[in-house]
């Protein structure tokens, strides 16, 4: 049974994808409430206490020709724009809150069989998400359709780890970035599973400011191997930790969102939600 949340998200994204779609025929508001059966107030009041703007001021942050205008800034640097915002604003950058840890190649190599780890579902402002930590840190956070389904995917990636259905405080802090309560936000430690390459791509996407994109292209230059894009594609698609590692903030030269593993909806939403918060004024 979904809660009133899940259920007011999907809401949300059926919006947002009806909105992308027609955006060039700017549809009025009754158009979009209709679609997904509220009444006009109901569908503003929604959509304006989820986002904290209007779906039409929303939706700003998330089409084409916004991507390409904040493309334009792929070359600012991480520190720049944290001097740019000022101190009282670097709290926005989550991405100097977390560091990676690779398990060790023995870790790697058995499945996870020295680990114990614990993992629990919690609400997101994009849905049910199942989080996994180890003692070192968050080794795995998804978006959930199914539980059930989920789990076997967490138990899937660590076959021979032992498993706990457990709410630890590696697991809470994490959380805190979805409600953006910074002041109790300590560092986030991620502790992954993947090649040196995989990490080192994963590293590059927490080098993308909150409410910035950047492209495939751009992120291979990073890495210092300008002409991997397919493989830094390949590596993003394989990120264990969707939200904390944003590889939704990734995505065409063209300025095109393109897809994303939890579903192109739901990537829209979070860059428009991570505009909307990083009060860029573009």
């Amino acid at each position: 049974m979904k809660t009133q949340k899940e259920v007011d998200f999907e809401r949300i994204k059926k919006a947002i994808t009806y909105l992308d779609m027609n955006y060039k025929s700017q549809p009025m508001l009754d158009l979009v409430a209709e679609h997904v059966y509220l009444s006009n107030y109901h569908f503003q009041r929604m959509f304006s206490d989820w986002a904290g703007v209007s779906p039409k001021k929303f939706l700003r942050y998330i089409n084409i020709a916004h991507a390409k205008n904040i493309l334009k800034q792929d070359d600012i640097s991480l520190l720049d724009t944290t001097h740019a915002l000022g101190l009282s604003s670097t709290s926005r950058l989550h991405d100097l809150f977390i560091s990676i840890e690779g398990m060790s190649p023995g870790e790697y190599r058995n499945g996870g069989e020295s680990l114990l780890i614990n993992y629990s579902f919690a609400n997101s402002p994009f849905g049910e998400v199942i989080i996994a930590s180890t003692t070192k840190g968050i080794c795995h956070v998804a978006f959930v359709d199914d539980e059930c389904l989920s789990l076997e995917q967490l138990k899937a990636h660590y076959p021979n780890a032992q498993y706990r259905q457990c709410t630890d405080k590696i697991q809470q802090n994490a959380l805190f970035i979805f409600s953006q309560d910074w002041s109790k936000l300590d560092k986030v430690k991620l502790h992954l599973k993947g090649t040196n390459f995989q990490i080192k791509v994963w590293e590059a996407l927490l080098k993308i400011p909150t409410g910035k994109l950047s492209t495939y292209a751009n992120v291979a230059k990073r890495i210092d191997n300008p002409k991997a894009s397919r493989a830094v594609g390949s590596a993003i698609s394989h990120n264990p930790v969707a939200f904390l590692i944003p590889c939704h903030r990734v995505i065409k030269s063209t300025g095109v969102l393109g897809q994303y593993h939890w579903g192109s909806d739901r990537k829209m939403a979070m860059i428009g939600w991570e505009g909307v918060r990083s009060n860029d004024p573009t």
